[in-house]
């Protein structure tokens, strides 16, 4: 089966942590994985303000996990973006990085590997 990767998600599995579930591990073991532009730029941003710690070499690293795992990268469309205008407001989720990965799940039609229940509120198919 083919996925998109949450941000966590794909953290959690270049980590040094096994941390996804069973069917997230099963999912990402099973089929093409994908990993939006979008949590790249998160991590870039993230990492560069101090509130994560991926790598001493950020780029090298983000590139090379994308390699040795045979991730593809999913660029961000116009039509990604206007999907994010018809997601279904949510008062308590605000996050445009979330937003926009929920937009590229529904209109790619890719399973969401995430831990997050929000997105269930968006409708998009999430692996847990």
């Amino acid at each position: 089966m083919n996925c998109l990767l949450d941000t966590h998600a794909f953290l959690w599995w270049i980590g040094p942590y096994e941390r996804l579930s069973p069917t997230a591990h099963q999912a990402v073991l099973d089929g093409d994985v994908f990993v939006s532009v979008v949590s790249v730029w998160e991590l870039a941003i993230k990492s560069r303000i101090g509130s994560l710690r991926v790598a001493d070499d950020f780029c090298q690293r983000i590139t090379s996990e994308l390699v040795a795992n045979d991730f593809q990268v999913l660029p961000v469309e116009l039509e990604h973006t206007l999907a994010v205008h018809e997601l279904s407001d949510h008062p308590e989720h605000k996050d445009p990085f979330d937003r926009l990965l929920a937009a590229q799940s529904l209109v790619e039609k890719l399973p969401f590997v995430s831990q997050d229940r929000v997105f269930d509120d968006y409708g998009v198919e999430r692996l847990w």
